[in-house]
């Protein structure tokens, strides 16, 4: 499927699920306020230009590498709220800004030969363009439920703007198919299941319930494994100097995150801005 059919029926799929999950919080909290409503739809805006790049960066440098650069909103969130709300970050995120950035100039192959993808630099520029698009949904959603009693309501408002900002740009570049066709329509359906409704709800459930540190280290494990089984199951190999890269982000993400005089502590903390996929980006 194309970037564009990809990203609508992926959404697509999952409304009915998110519809009835949203007015089973209504029932119990009553309808949303409007604003929280009118945030939502924006960061649908911003989690379609994050999909549809993410796609892209996994037809540029494959799905493992393509995984990996998404998870830069890490530390893009950082950045962003010092330049919008003077939020200095801390230490560790400055220090991380270098590594991460080298490690995304590996991924690109600008440095390798043997470099892995149909043309792994403008993969990499979808992939930024992906963390950074994510970065803006993170911080409009958390803005719109600091609570996280309206996981599936936000989520549900998030995804239907999605399908319509998608089905627009795929209208405008011409690459949207509205035929179903499968077997790979089952696993966007699959996809929608699992990624959208299970992975998403799931993690907006959790983050206010879990200590950023902890949360942080957890959603790590998502872009290595992604590289591990797209290595598997999809023949991805990598360059030497392209997994040294993706070790560069990932040290990088988990210095800006996870300060070791916390790790363990047992203290609530500020909802944490990471990712899940890229969703799962990705």
């Amino acid at each position: 499927m194309s970037p564009s059919t990809a990203t609508v029926f992926r959404c697509l799929y999952a409304l009915p699920l998110l519809l009835l999950l949203a007015r089973g919080e209504d029932h119990h909290l009553g309808p949303r306020p409007r604003g929280e409503r009118v945030l939502a739809i924006g960061a649908g805006a911003f989690f379609a230009l994050d999909l549809l790049t993410y796609h892209h960066a996994v037809e540029e440098v494959g799905a493992g590498l393509g995984t990996v650069l998404p998870n830069l909103q890490v530390v893009l969130v950082g950045v962003a709220g010092w330049l919008l709300w003077r939020e200095r970050p801390g230490r560790r995120a400055l220090l991380a800004l270098p590594v991460v950035g080298l490690g995304a100039v590996l991924i690109s192959g600008v440095l390798d030969h043997a470099a892995y993808g149909r043309n792994p630099g403008l993969g990499v520029l979808f992939g930024l363009v992906a963390g950074a698009s994510y970065s803006a949904y993170l911080i409009i959603i958390r803005q719109g439920n600091r609570g996280g009693s309206r996981a599936f309501g936000s989520l549900l408002d998030a995804s239907a703007t999605t399908v319509a900002v998608a089905t627009v740009a795929g209208l405008l570049t011409g690459d949207l198919d509205l035929r179903p066709a499968f077997p790979a329509h089952a696993w966007l359906i699959l996809l929608a299941l699992t990624s959208q409704v299970a992975g998403y709800g799931l993690i907006n459930i959790s983050l206010p319930r879990l200590p950023a540190v902890l949360t942080s280290m957890l959603l790590l494990a998502q872009p290595v494994m992604t590289v591990v089984l797209a290595a598997v199951l999809l023949g991805e190999a990598p360059s030497p100097g392209q997994l040294l890269g993706v070790g560069l982000i990932l040290g990088g993400v988990a210095l800006a995150t996870a300060p070791l005089d916390r790790v363990g502590d047992g203290r609530r903390s500020e909802i944490p801005t990471s990712s899940p996929d890229g969703g799962l980006g990705g």
